[in-house]
């Protein structure tokens, strides 16, 4: 099983990170793509620990970076965890996985 999520608002941030990690728990291959306010979960330490976990292939929206750079929203020291790019990625995630959820 290949597991898609796209986040799109920071306030669905346990619902995410409970599917990430269930997802992780059955081996399944797993795709996150963060966009708009769910680039927020960057600053959610329980998130953080995912990134750093390696498990999961992390893609995020650069646009909404740099729109929510002022609220303390960076990917500085991520670089080597999460791709930074845009609309693509998601349209990736979306191609490459069997089953897809948006929050």
């Amino acid at each position: 099983m290949q597991l898609g999520i796209v986040v799109v608002d920071d306030r669905c941030a346990p619902h995410a990170i409970g599917l990430l990690k269930a997802a992780q728990a059955r081996d399944w291959t797993s795709r996150c793509f963060l966009t708009d306010r769910g680039v927020f979960l960057l600053k959610d330490p329980e998130f953080r620990g995912l990134l750093d976990e390696g498990k999961t292939h992390f893609s995020i929206c650069e646009l909404s970076i740099e729109r929510y750079a002022d609220d303390g929203v960076s990917v500085h020291e991520l670089e080597d965890k999460i791709v930074v790019g845009g609309q693509y990625q998601n349209a990736e995630l979306v191609h490459n996985s069997d089953q897809v959820l948006v929050f």
